[in-house]
């Protein structure tokens, strides 16, 4: 789940909080079909949960683990890409 950027992205969005998948879309430039399709994917992941107001949907992550992931993992590729090889 973690592998696709797209999916990242949506769980980096989400990280800060519900949002509709028009807000979703807007905020990583991508259309709604497509974010569409990937909340499809984290949904059965269980990695995001969602709440209908009328008509619009509104997700969220799924739980605190989820975030926790997101964090621990964008840290290690942060610590991955910055360390210089020593030659070993």
């Amino acid at each position: 789940m973690f592998s696709d950027p797209t999916r990242l992205r949506i769980l980096g969005a989400l990280a800060g909080g519900e949002l509709c998948v028009c807000d979703i879309g807007e905020v990583l430039g991508a259309s709604q079909s497509a974010v569409s399709h990937q909340l499809a994917v984290l949904r059965a992941a269980r990695l995001v949960a969602f709440r209908r107001d009328g008509k619009t949907v509104y997700y969220r992550l799924a739980d605190d683990h989820v975030g926790m992931l997101l964090e621990v993992g964008l840290g290690h590729a942060a610590e991955r890409a910055v360390r210089v090889p020593d030659g070993k």
